[in-house]
């Protein structure tokens, strides 16, 4: 059934003449047009496009944890947008393959023309960085030094602002802590999984010692490799050391908020627990493809450009190359397979704890 009392124009709804109307050539302006920058445009706006998109669903799903209390039938609904927010993602990784269209001659006929515009100056995948928790202190020096420098001092002061509200990774940070199911009255979980990862470890060390493969370095590396897993696993039973480790950049989730991640992805089939890991795996993908598009782009970066500087004065290659690691938010989540136990050995919930975690009929 109609709603509307107006006729919709297809072009008019999408403001085509707009959209189709905002490639510009700046290098029509000195010359001979650039056959390869209507590419270039056009890629970039769209990604932009993406960008808005993303922001869109980001925002419904910040606002959500910024609640005191976050309720079950939410997360459905979260869940569902930060897997539209991953599918974008793979949509603009792909993207890549086509701005690869273009030769490094093609770019050079119209690179110089662009100085100093660069991808530092995308107010919007700052946007995206800011939000999913990549702030200036977690970013690389170069970053946190240039972070603002090439904006002006509107995009400066919005990005400024929006650096001191709280991030996705710091609202999943408190949602995690607050966790009811670390408390589990006399079932003593914690003991029993701390005797388990001791076994494992004990197991594990065995094995590197037993392989009649490994010279004796190799045997002494792998051990002391070994050595820092278990610092690890000890941390996760006391709080200080924990400290000591997340300062160290170790850890980033706060203690609690990382207990609580864990027993979620060592239990995710229980029914209570399966969209918080679905959520927790949504956030993993996304920090992911993240990095996926960094390399890709520092690849297509080194194709282009080999180790000239990019046009916003940066190292080019090597930036891109750098930031494709160190500016990961969700790393945590990443690690967190070194503490997971085989099912096996995992200890069975008592009925008293499986009872609340799962769907109650009436």
């Amino acid at each position: 059934m109609q709603k509307n009392k107006e006729p919709v124009y297809y072009g008019d709804y999408l403001g085509l003449d707009k959209l189709l109307g905002a490639q510009s050539l700046h290098s029509s302006r000195y010359g001979e047009p650039a056959h390869d920058e209507m590419l270039f445009i056009i890629v970039h706006q769209a990604y932009e496009l993406w960008f808005k998109q993303i922001l869109h669903e980001m925002h419904s799903v910040i606002e959500t944890f910024s609640a005191e209390k976050v309720e079950d039938q939410q997360l459905p609904q979260v869940v569902h947008r930060l897997k539209r927010v991953v599918a974008i993602q793979k949509l603009l990784n792909d993207q890549i393959a086509i701005m690869e269209t273009m030769t490094p001659q093609d770019f050079l006929s119209f690179r110089d023309y662009l100085v100093p515009a660069s991808g530092f100056q995308s107010i919007q995948f700052k946007m995206l960085e800011i939000s999913l928790g990549l702030k200036r202190a977690f970013r690389i020096d170069f970053d946190q030094q240039s972070f603002l420098t090439r904006l002006n001092d509107e995009d400066r002061a919005f990005l400024t602002r929006l650096e001191g509200k709280p991030s996705l990774f710091e609202l999943v940070d408190k949602w995690l802590a607050r966790m009811p199911f670390l408390d589990l009255g006399e079932f003593k979980f914690w003991q029993h999984y701390r005797n388990a990862t001791e076994d494992m470890l004990l197991a594990d060390a065995e094995t590197i010692k037993a392989n009649d493969t490994l010279s004796e370095e190799q045997i002494s590396r792998e051990l002391a490799e070994l050595d820092k897993v278990r610092e690890h696993f000890s941390a996760l039973f006391d709080s200080d050391k924990y400290t000591q480790l997340q300062e160290r950049g170790d850890f980033r989730l706060s203690h609690q908020a990382m207990l609580a991640a864990l027993f979620i992805e060592q239990y995710r089939e229980e029914p209570m627990f399966n969209l918080a890991h679905q959520f927790i795996t949504c956030l993993t993908e996304i920090d992911e493809n993240m990095t996926i598009w960094r390399f890709r782009h520092a690849m297509m970066v080194q194709r282009m450009l080999g180790s000239k500087i990019g046009t916003g004065g940066s190292s080019g290659h090597e930036y891109l190359k750098r930031t494709t690691e160190a500016n990961r938010v969700f790393t945590d989540f990443f690690n967190m397979a070194t503490f997971l136990l085989p099912k096996g050995s995992l200890p069975q919930l008592p009925d008293s704890v499986r009872s609340k975690l799962r769907f109650q009929c009436v």
